[in-house]
């Protein structure tokens, strides 16, 4: 049986298993700054799943294809974006060679995109690191599976993309997660400061996280100073994180509604995650026909 969000609020490991998972997007984001360029604000990581997902094929969309005119009609009509931010996002991943024209369009009005190698390899591990934490808190094989079918992967991705989309409690977990998360580079500073949690004393309303430097999270994250201070206000403000003495050299904190916050919303998106795993990969062919069962969404071009 898949997990839910209910039983990984209630796993012991999973604080372990969400942990880990911050540190390995932390590595990620160091190898390639770009790729954590896209997955450090909420609203482009929901436009870079969108468009794998309208590439691979979107469930209850018979036409596979990822085209401007449908990208941005898509991301205005789930509230996602602007269609100038849409656009926008689209050309800015076209010149970072996350996607590319497909040659020899059947229609010379729409220019076809699909990503590139290096967009599906970063897809494909963001798969692969849920479904290893998963692994993880269960003992399971999903990372066989996969390792015997890596296809099985890609299939699995738009069903996941469509289920985030649909989710209120992904997309808007908490006040202070959102403020994060819908920042620029907030998402990845979100993530740096909860992988520097160790331990969490229960009796206490703030966690302690150790000293942290600002000059470092600038050089690794390529986030201005002025951002980086204006974003840690705001949350201080909200009484979501702090310095427990001299701001700067002392300890920093965060708040146990913070840290619930960010909790709920990695057990609402594994639930999502491993719901889709069990669909796809206990009995593959179940993939195309649950995209196809899924409620059409009308998009234009």
């Amino acid at each position: 049986m898949p997990f839910t969000a209910a039983d990984l609020n209630r796993n012991e490991h999973f604080l372990g298993a969400i942990l880990r998972m911050a540190h390995e997007l932390i590595a990620i984001y160091r190898e390639n700054p770009r790729i954590a360029a896209i997955f450090a604000a909420q609203q482009r990581w929901l436009l870079a799943h969108v468009g794998y997902a309208l590439h691979m094929g979107y469930p209850g969309d018979p036409t596979p294809a990822l085209y401007v005119g449908r990208f941005v009609d898509f991301a205005v009509r789930h509230k996602i974006a602007s269609r100038n931010t849409a656009a926008a996002f689209l050309k800015e991943m076209e010149a970072y060679r996350f996607i590319r024209p497909i040659a020899g369009s059947p229609d010379r009005r729409i220019i076809l995109l699909e990503p590139t190698e290096l967009t599906q390899g970063y897809m494909a591990r963001w798969i692969h690191t849920h479904l290893g934490v998963l692994d993880m808190l269960d003992g399971g094989s999903r990372m066989d599976q996969i390792a015997a079918s890596p296809n099985l992967a890609q299939q699995m991705q738009p069903i996941i993309a469509k289920k985030i989309i649909d989710s209120e409690s992904v997309r808007n977990p908490g006040v202070t997660f959102s403020l994060f998360n819908w920042a620029t580079s907030g998402g990845v500073v979100m993530d740096y400061l909860i992988a520097r949690i160790t331990t969490i004393d229960h009796a206490s309303d703030r966690i302690l996280i150790g000293p942290i430097s600002f000059k470092e999270i600038q050089a690794q994250f390529m986030i201005s100073s002025a951002h980086l201070k204006r974003l840690l206000k705001q949350a201080t403000e909200l009484g979501s994180v702090g310095w427990a003495g001299v701001p700067g050299k002392s300890s920093f904190w965060l708040s146990r509604q913070f840290v619930a916050e960010y909790w709920n919303y990695q057990a609402q998106k594994f639930e999502i995650v491993d719901a889709v795993a069990h669909m796809v990969l206990d009995q593959p062919g179940q993939a195309s026909e649950a995209r196809e069962n899924l409620p059409a969404l009308a998009m234009s071009a």
